[in-house]
């Protein structure tokens, strides 16, 4: 009877999970009815017909994120490098991911891969550094054209790592090493010659202000030269003015001409003192005291002149 029991129970529980079946949210099943294509069963609950209807293929309709496995590319300059990377895939038809392909997923890694390596062989490898988005983009476009009869959409691929042999990474940093000490160099010349160049560039404008000062200094040397010329001659000219008017005067020649004879016989009696040898006899030192008297007796002449001139002038 226990037997019997258990029997039933487990033939009802065999037809009612046959019967009902619940697709989740983040899935498509294809259902099958006698081995044949019925229907796509989006998510709910659904019926089914006992060992006629089955649900064939469960597809995830989210995205998925594939792992490239690395492998070993020759780049353009014959160089070997490892490259992986990831995929990342949408099913968008889920009836030609069941029935177009068997593994959409391997197939994708795989031509993901072939891909990979032809876009690799393109490229050089110092431009297989600086290139990945190029590289990432025509991946993309290449794996997206060979999957839509499988109804599935590449949405982007990323390479993960580029990796040359040890080789190939020694060489590399004696070249960016070289490459720096290269730079330094030229900083190190560019900044000597900036320095020449200011040096000089220095000089020449220490030069112009020198010269400049100079230039500056014997025009002001000349403009004092010339006003303290203008000032003498300004004195000098008032001076002659005033014994040109003092001459003018009334007894102003005979001064004159007395003074002239008083600076003669000065002179000349300076130069008897001086002298050992006696040219003109001694007595003509004497001249002054005849010249002065010469003089009293012209001044007193004058003198009566102007008196009698003037006592005449009454008269009248």
């Amino acid at each position: 009877m226990w037997t019997t029991l258990l029997i039933l129970v487990i033939i009802t529980f065999f037809i009612f999970t046959r019967l009902f079946i619940i697709v989740e949210m983040r899935e498509e099943v294809i259902q099958e009815r006698l081995g044949k294509y019925k229907k796509t069963l989006k998510p709910g609950f659904h019926f089914m017909i006992p060992f006629v209807d089955r649900a064939a293929y469960h597809q995830e309709m989210r995205e998925q994120v594939l792992d490239v496995p690395s492998q070993t590319c020759i780049t353009k300059d014959n160089i070997e490098v490892s490259v992986d990377g990831l995929v990342y895939i949408k099913v968008m038809d889920s009836y030609k991911a069941s029935y177009g392909i068997s593994n959409y997923q391997a197939a994708s890694v795989n031509l993901a891969q072939t891909t990979m390596r032809s876009e690799v062989g393109k490229l050089t490898l110092d431009d297989t550094f600086s290139e990945r988005d190029r590289m990432n983009e025509n991946i993309v476009r290449e794996i997206d054209k060979a999957a839509d009869p499988w109804g599935v959409k590449v949405l982007r691929y990323e390479i993960r790592n580029i990796s040359p042999s040890k080789l190939i990474i020694d060489t590399m940093e004696k070249q960016m090493e070289a490459e720096r000490e290269k730079r330094a160099e030229i900083t190190n010349s560019e900044g000597h010659r900036q320095a020449r160049i200011n040096e000089s560039e220095g000089e020449q404008q220490s030069q112009v202000l020198i010269s400049e000062a100079q230039r500056q200094r014997r025009i002001n040397e000349a403009k004092g030269r010339a006003q303290e010329i203008e000032l003498v001659a300004t004195a000098t000219a008032k001076g002659l003015r005033r014994v040109a008017e003092a001459i003018s005067k009334p007894g102003g020649e005979t001064a004159v001409k007395t003074k002239l004879v008083e600076q003669y016989i000065d002179e000349f009696g300076k130069i008897l003192k001086k002298s050992t040898v006696s040219v003109l006899p001694t007595e003509t030192a004497n001249l002054k005291t005849f010249f002065e008297g010469v003089g009293k007796i012209s001044h007193h002449t004058t003198g009566r002149s102007e008196s009698t001139a003037s006592n005449d002038r009454g008269g009248n």
